[in-house]
């Protein structure tokens, strides 16, 4: 501690250059620049593209709204009221916006280790003195001594000059892992609603199966019952008659089971978007009324850029490569925490001693010591702590590759879906037009005693195998659909105001 009186403005002048080969070490800090992780993408999609007269842009050309705005493009406003529910309690979303909040505080805290830190210091204490040491004419509580109160306030300032650059690339590191987590909390979002939506087109795909179990449910009980009837009345053999009532008693069975499934799939769209089942029943009634007729989805985009281009809207893959820059900055802090560290101290305060009605009050401040810090054995410590940084490098890099390659194959497998299941398609319609006439055809000339009930269940199970494989193949297709929509980052992009602001 230092007393101004004494020290001077000599003393005070002397600690200047102090000050300033302080700031300027801390000029020379080592800025650590994460290295490019390069991925050999492939030149081009090799998948057959599914064709399309759509004119939405491309996505890599920055125009992604027709990707966020793609579900209500569907005609299907509940599925995008039951996306939007989903999203609010679903709780990889919920976990993602916490990882958020948990990176913004962490980026706070490595920066503050930047910035000179600031503590209050108080004290109060009392104790007897002797008399010849404090002021005279006062008598104490005990013979040849007095009380005495001293109380103390000041200011105690440190200040870790990050010469090169440790701090500094601490901070940096929770700044990019704060960009990784909000990208993820996109990614969580393009993944609730891909599996909202294929629950969604699967509910709708089993309601539509539903209605055609029932109708041959229908079908095979009355063809029982007439089927019984000729048998009473001598015109109809009991075979006959028995094998009516098997397939009435199958279709029936048929029945019951896909209505379970039915009942399956709405707990879990309960379960995804934590509504009410009565009320989501009531919703889903009520958008049969305006939902599309098996139609397949619009078209996202003309997928026609290379990977490279495309997999840049991917939040998954943005964040992987976050990740890879904050590993790289860590390896720089680790380097850093190597070398030598300089801190300076300085502080301010004031005492006041009272001493039977007297008192005396003293200010005091002091800048430094300005101290260097040189490790030299640590045991391992610090060579180990770059070691793990390195390693844990080397694994984001990994991570990163391996996330690009998977974005590939999803976008190819997508495409290799959705062209198949436009090639199939007018097959399929030729299939089930010929099976309907078959069978009505069969039917008919059962009814008139030119066929038998074999060949008329026969061309039954032919025709509801048709039509179970046309359904099967609309769902395929808008499943198709939505795995590209996931696969091209659901709409996502980096608004670089919103993330220069967030740096800020």
């Amino acid at each position: 501690m230092s007393n101004p009186d004494r020290f001077g403005k000599r003393g005070l002048f002397a600690i200047f250059p102090l000050i300033g080969i302080a700031f300027a070490l801390g000029g020379c800090a080592v800025n650590v620049p994460p290295p490019a992780v390069t991925v050999a993408a492939p030149p081009q999609w090799y998948a057959s593209l599914p064709t399309s007269n759509s004119a939405n842009s491309l996505p890599h050309n920055g125009s992604l709204s027709t990707l966020s705005l793609w579900w209500q493009q569907q005609n299907e406003p509940l599925l995008v009221e039951l996306i939007d529910a989903a999203q609010r309690v679903g709780p990889s979303v919920i976990t993602a916006r916490a990882n958020i909040e948990q990176a913004r505080a962490a980026r706070s805290i490595s920066g503050g280790a930047l910035l000179p830190l600031l503590d209050g210091l108080g004290s109060v204490s009392r104790g007897s003195v002797p008399q010849g040491s404090g002021a005279s004419g006062t008598s104490g509580a005990g013979s040849g001594s007095t009380i005495a109160t001293t109380a103390q306030l000041g200011l105690q300032a440190s200040w870790e000059i990050d010469v090169f650059g440790k701090n500094a690339a601490t901070r940096d590191a929770a700044q990019e892992r704060l960009l990784a987590s909000q990208a993820q909390w996109h990614d969580a979002r393009v993944v609730v609603a891909a599996v909202v939506a294929g629950q969604y087109y699967s509910f709708r795909s089993c309601e539509k199966q539903l209605a055609m179990t029932a109708l041959d449910a229908q079908s095979r009980a009355q063809t029982s019952r007439l089927t019984a009837l000729a048998a009473q009345a001598g015109f109809g053999a009991p075979a006959v008659s028995a094998l009516a009532r098997a397939s009435a008693a199958e279709g029936a069975s048929r029945l019951i089971q896909q209505r379970a499934q039915c009942a399956v799939m709405m707990k879990t769209l309960v379960a995804l978007t934590a509504l009410d089942e009565p009320l989501l029943a009531q919703k889903l009634e009520r958008s049969l009324l305006v939902a599309p007729d098996g139609q397949p989805q619009r078209p996202i985009v003309n997928v026609a850029s290379v990977p490279a281009q495309a997999l840049g809207q991917r939040p998954d893959v943005y964040s992987a490569a976050r990740y890879v820059a904050a590993a790289s900055f860590d390896v720089g802090s680790a380097a850093a925490a190597r070398l030598p560290r300089l801190a300076l101290l300085g502080n301010i305060g004031a005492s006041r001693t009272r001493v039977s009605g007297m008192s005396q009050s003293v200010g005091t401040w002091s800048f430094g010591p300005l101290s260097l810090t040189l490790p030299l054995l640590d045991g391992g410590v610090s060579q180990g702590n770059l070691d793990i940084a390195n390693a844990r490098y080397e694994e984001a890099a990994g991570k990163y590759k391996s996330v690009v390659r998977l974005a590939v194959r999803e976008v190819e497998e997508a495409l290799v879906n959705l062209q198949s299941t436009a090639d199939r398609a007018s097959d399929t319609d030729i299939a089930v037009e010929g099976y309907r006439a078959s069978f009505a055809g069969t039917e008919a000339r059962y009814k008139a005693g030119l066929a038998s009930l074999v060949e008329l269940e026969e061309s039954r199970r032919t025709l509801l195998a048709a039509q179970g494989a046309l359904l099967s193949l609309q769902l395929e297709r808008r499943n198709a659909w939505i795995a590209l929509y996931r696969a091209l980052g659901g709409g996502w992009q980096l608004d670089a105001s919103a993330e220069l602001a967030q740096q800020k």
